[in-house]
């Protein structure tokens, strides 16, 4: 990588960090909608120079669209709901579980995670340490029962502990 486009990563990184973003699943899925709107925006700001021609931003938002529905067509292809498909990107960040473990064990994984959180999260769980750490010893269990990689265990405890927490949220407004 060169080290302009290294320290523009970095730049964005600060900002997304200095904005609250600590979940790395988080910040993937915010990079992932900023390289779509800044694709969207060449192809507008192409056009208005006359660079192109509408048929061919028409081409260009197509292509777009076509992008950004096979990356949400990604849970559908792998047999994940949303909430599952979350889970499963927040452990598939350890290369070293991907490789050990593979896709159809870490979809079991997403799956029961998903279902142990849901049956222990309380309105204030996020508040309340005791909740907090019965939620670590489930995840942990849970990781451990599928073979997850001791070493990688407590980092991807606290990222699905974090995705869990933007969940929900999402879980509580619905």
């Amino acid at each position: 990588m060169n080290q302009e486009l290294r320290r523009k990563l970095g730049r964005i990184t600060d900002i997304l960090w200095a904005g609250g973003v600590t979940n790395p699943v988080t910040y993937i899925e915010q990079l992932s909608y900023l390289i779509y709107l800044k694709m969207l925006d060449e192809a507008v700001r192409r056009y208005q120079n006359r660079a192109i021609e509408t048929a061919q931003v028409i081409e260009a938002l197509i292509a777009l669209a076509k992008d950004m529905r096979a990356a949400d067509a990604r849970g559908e292809a792998l047999g994940l709901t949303e909430d599952e498909l979350a889970f499963y990107d927040a452990l598939e960040t350890n290369d070293s579980a991907v490789a050990v473990l593979g896709d159809e064990t870490l979809r079991d994984i997403a799956r029961e995670l998903v279902a142990t959180v849901k049956a222990n999260v309380t309105i204030d769980w996020t508040v309340r340490e005791n909740v907090q750490a019965h939620l670590r010893v489930l995840v942990k269990r849970c990781l451990r029962k599928h073979g997850y990689p001791p070493d990688k265990q407590a980092k991807a405890t606290i990222t699905v502990l974090e995705q869990a927490e933007v969940l929900s949220e999402h879980w509580a407004a619905a």
